[in-house]
């Protein structure tokens, strides 16, 4: 934080207040204070040491790191888009989803930081600890050059130190496809949801545009509602960037044994509306159509980079470019979670990474490194789940968790009764491990597997006579 003051930008509220003002003899120390409420009074925000801008699950756990180090009150202000205080988002297409018999989850229940086994940051919360909450008011600009931003609201706030945890926003279809359509819904944030929620209840129809976590989720709530559900995607199976030919199969005949239709390696050509404009179908490129009165697309989202563009970007993976303590190129301003493109140290290229594990992890580390003497690097292990048809009185719970990295070959062992595994081996090391429904020891060794990465014999995991004798032989390698 700069120590000195700039006659150009007006007197510098970041100058300490143990310094003295015996270096600016020709300023009296009344005409200072006169001077200091006057910058002062034209800022919007109090607390204006720490700015952190945007309002998910990263903007949560930095707070909680800056209570932990005695940094927060009177000194960190959030901003965010939201009425809400930070909540731990992947709850929206899961638990949020249940129908109202199924005791879906509701806020203030799912605040950050629960979702770790940590307090629950409730508005209250925030005032108590002395942190200044701008809500509904998304940032629409920045002078770096001033330490200002600009609010949608016309706000003017000042920051010593920004970090920049504005996350994603939904991938949406054009318009002129009807992407805006009445019944077509997206799922970023709890008005969304709650949107989506209102429509389900009403809804005899639905189709999921996408075959990644969110349709999976999404289509698997839709199962608790009854509803006559389709999932269409242009591969060839359900969520290719993980799941092998193989895996994917044993996942979609459980959701087509709970009534839910594929339509696979399709294209869609537009969403078509009724008289009254609501969506009614979902038109293909080969000509054919499927009959809906509700869509969900999910397929993908874009890091939310603007404003801050002028920060600077990564070309390759999108969103803004950091290094492993979340630096930007600009000194003062930090990036964290979805938006941050980072060193992933462990396989030596830069990456961005959307989840919650990563949200979580990349604000602790960037808050300390800020706060302390800490400089290690960001060393982060890619780590994926999803957890589905958990909703009361389902026949089947699922859930899996994915650790490492998904190249080379594979190996899978087990026949989804209810365990699977699926071994990822690159040049004759361990690289990644998914496992479906695995104890909390079992689940508890596959970071242990992805981090080490070592040598496997592939002929004695392809010939376990189970899931629990092949976790036995990678941990025997370990």
């Amino acid at each position: 934080m700069p120590n000195t003051m700039s006659f150009k930008q007006g007197l510098s509220l970041w100058c300490p207040q143990s310094a003295s003002l015996n270096r600016f003899p020709r300023i009296s120390s009344r005409s200072f204070r006169r001077s200091y409420v006057a910058a002062a009074s034209s800022f919007a925000n109090e607390n204006r040491e720490y700015v952190v801008v945007g309002g998910g699950n990263s903007a949560g756990y930095a707070a909680k790191t800056f209570v932990e180090h005695g940094q927060a009150n009177g000194k960190l202000c959030i901003v965010t888009k939201e009425p809400y205080a930070p909540y731990e988002r992947p709850a929206l297409t899961k638990a949020y989803l249940f129908p109202t018999d199924k005791k879906p989850a509701r806020l203030p229940g799912f605040h950050t930081c629960v979702g770790s086994g940590g307090e629950r940051q409730t508005p209250d919360w925030y005032n108590e600890q002395g942190i200044e909450m701008l809500y509904e008011d998304p940032v629409t600009g920045i002078d770096i050059e001033k330490q200002t931003l600009t609010t949608n609201s016309g706000k003017l706030l000042k920051y010593g130190t920004l970090i920049i945890a504005t996350g994603c926003t939904a991938s949406r279809f054009p318009e002129k496809i009807g992407g805006s359509l009445p019944g077509v819904h997206y799922i970023r944030d709890v008005a969304d949801a709650d949107s989506l929620i209102s429509s389900l209840g009403k809804a005899k129809k639905l189709v999921v545009v996408g075959g990644g976590y969110i349709g999976m989720e999404v289509a698997a709530a839709a199962v608790a509602w009854k509803l006559d559900t389709t999932i269409i995607f242009p591969e060839e199976h359900l969520l290719p960037r993980l799941f092998t030919p193989s895996l994917a199969q044993k996942y979609e005949q459980l959701y087509q044994d709970n009534g839910v239709k594929f339509v696979k390696g399709a294209k869609i050509k537009h969403l078509e509306s009724g008289p009254d404009g609501r969506v009614v179908a979902v038109k293909l490129e080969d000509g054919s159509s499927i009959e809906t009165d509700t869509v969900v697309i999910g397929i993908g989202a874009k890091p939310a980079v603007s404003p801050f563009d002028v920060v600077g970007l990564n070309s390759t993976v999108g969103g803004i470019a950091v290094d492993g303590q979340f630096r930007t190129s600009i000194p003062g301003i930090f990036a964290i979670g979805d938006v941050a493109a980072f060193p992933l140290k462990i396989y030596n290229r830069i990456a961005r990474v959307e989840h919650v594990d990563h949200a979580r992890k990349s604000a602790q580390h960037c808050i300390k490194s800020l706060l302390t003497a800490h400089t290690h690097t960001y060393d982060y292990l890619p780590y994926f789940y999803s957890r589905v048809f958990e909703y009361e009185g389902s026949p089947r719970k699922v859930w899996w968790q994915f650790f490492g990295d998904s190249v080379g070959e594979t190996v899978e062992v087990g026949n989804f009764d209810p365990k699977v595994a699926t071994f990822w081996i690159d040049s004759g090391k361990l690289k990644g491990v998914l496992l479906e429904s695995g104890s909390p020891e079992e689940f508890q060794l596959l970071p242990k597997l992805a981090r080490s990465q070592p040598s496997v014999d592939k002929s004695k995991l392809q010939n376990a006579s189970s899931v629990e004798e092949a976790l036995e032989i990678a941990q025997a390698s370990l």
